[in-house]
C-alpha cells in the first residue's frame, strides 16, 4: 500500500499519460511526414517533393498567395484589435465583465459555424463571395485571437508607471506612445502569430468563403494528403508549413522576451 502512495506521489506518474498521448498523436504524426516528404512512391529516398514544390508554379504561387492573405488579416486584426483592447483595458471598461465577454465569446463558437454564418449574411446581403469575402472572414475569425493576448497584456501593466509618466508632465499621447505602446508589444506578438500562422495553413474558410475559386496553401495540402498518389508530395508540403511555422514561432518567442526585458523605450 505504501508502495503504491509513494507511486502514485509522483509527479512523474501523472505526467505518463501525457506523454504518451504527446508521442502518439504529435509526435509520431511528425515523424510520419517528414519520413513521407522524403520518400517517392515506390519507397525509395528522395528529394524530388520539394524540387516540385518550388518549381511547380502552382503550388508555390498559391503559398506566396496565401502568406500575402495572412500578412494582410493579420494588419486588419491589429488595426481593429488593439484599439478594442485598448479600451477594454481602461478601469471605465475593465470592470464590466459582460464587455470582455461580449469580445471573448466568440473564440467559445467552432471556427466552421462562424464562417458559415458569415456566408449567411453575404447570402441575405447580396454580396458575392470572393476575396473580400475570404478577408473579411478571416478577420472576423481571427479577431478574437488578437484582442484577447494584447488586453491580457495591457492588463498586466503596473499603473504606478502610468501615473508616473503624467506625473512628470506626459500627456495622454505620450503615456501612450512611451509607456503603453512598449510595454504591450508582447501581447502584440502573441497575437500575431495566433492569427498570422493560422491563416496560411487554413483551408475550410477559404473553400467556404470563395466557392472553393480561391485557394490557399492549406487547401493544395489537404488535397494532395487525400489522393494516395500525391500523398508524399502532400508530406513535404506539410513539412515545408511545419518548418516556416517553426521558424516564425521561434523569432516571435526571441521578439516577445526581447520586448519583455527592453522595458519602457
Amino acid at each position: 500500500m505504501n508502495k503504491l502512495i509513494k507511486i502514485f506521489s509522483k509527479r512523474s506518474t501523472w505526467a505518463t499519460p501525457y506523454a504518451i498521448f504527446l508521442m502518439l498523436f504529435v509526435v509520431l504524426p511528425l515523424v510520419l511526414i517528414g519520413v513521407y516528404a522524403f520518400m517517392d512512391n515506390d519507397g525509395a529516398f528522395t528529394v524530388a517533393n520539394f524540387v516540385k514544390f518550388v518549381e511547380q508554379p502552382e503550388a508555390f504561387n498559391t503559398f506566396i498567395y496565401s502568406v500575402a492573405v495572412a500578412i494582410v488579416t493579420t494588419f486588419f486584426c491589429i488595426l481593429l484589435g488593439y484599439p478594442a483592447a485598448y479600451i477594454l483595458s481602461n478601469k471605465e471598461f475593465n470592470r464590466s465583465k459582460t464587455m470582455v465577454l461580449l469580445f471573448i465569446l466568440p473564440m467559445w463558437v467552432n471556427v466552421l459555424i462562424r464562417t458559415l454564418a458569415t456566408v449567411s449574411l453575404f447570402d441575405i446581403t447580396g454580396i458575392p463571395l470572393g476575396e473580400g469575402a475570404l478577408l473579411f472572414g478571416l478577420t472576423y475569425d481571427f479577431l478574437p485571437f488578437m484582442i484577447y493576448p494584447i488586453y491580457n497584456t495591457m492588463m498586466k501593466i503596473d499603473k504606478n508607471l502610468i501615473e508616473a509618466a503624467q506625473d512628470l508632465g506626459a500627456n495622454q499621447m505620450r503615456v501612450f506612445l512611451k509607456v503603453i505602446l512598449p510595454l504591450s508589444m508582447p501581447g502584440v506578438v502573441s497575437g500575431i502569430m495566433m492569427v498570422f500562422l493560422p491563416t496560411i495553413s487554413t483551408f475550410a474558410i477559404s473553400e467556404l468563403l470563395t466557392m472553393n475559386d480561391i485557394r490557399l496553401f492549406g487547401s493544395i495540402i489537404q488535397e494532395n494528403i487525400m489522393l494516395s498518389d500525391t500523398m508524399n508530395y502532400g508530406a513535404a508540403l506539410s513539412l515545408v508549413m511545419l518548418l516556416i511555422i517553426g521558424a516564425t514561432s521561434a523569432l516571435g518567442n526571441d521578439s516577445e522576451e526581447e520586448m519583455s526585458h527592453g522595458g519602457i523605450i
